[in-house]
């Protein structure tokens, strides 16, 4: 089997080990950046839940000094009104779960992620 060199008698290419080396190396590098990656898409959803929390709060408000009342607990009477939330009621980008809020003070309960 020959060995292609060039000019100055050096061979060509990187060895088994060496190419096992920068495997490696890489592999180490990925294990410590990849965690550091997915973390920000778990932070955002609660963002995002915090987010809409605050709509739905400031929308019960408004629903309270237009009617005179807390909206229902499930919401259900704001989400039938398209002015409020034209696109329905949001759930928890977290969990998926509905939002819901306390009838005596129209805060949302059950949210704190």
């Amino acid at each position: 089997m020959s060995v292609t060199r060039n000019r100055l008698g050096r061979r060509r290419g990187l060895s088994l080990l060496e190419l096992l080396a920068v495997v490696t190396i890489l592999g180490v590098i990925a294990a410590v950046v990849v965690p550091r990656l997915g973390g920000g898409a778990r932070e955002s959803k609660r963002q995002s839940c915090h987010v809409q929390v605050g709509i739905i709060e400031i929308q019960a408000a408004m629903w309270r000094r237009e009617r005179g009342s807390w909206p229902q607990t499930d919401l259900a009477d704001v989400g039938a009104d398209e002015n409020f939330f034209p696109e329905g009621i949001p759930t928890c980008p977290v969990d998926g779960t509905p939002y819901a809020i306390d009838a005596e003070t129209g805060r949302v309960t059950g949210h704190g992620h």
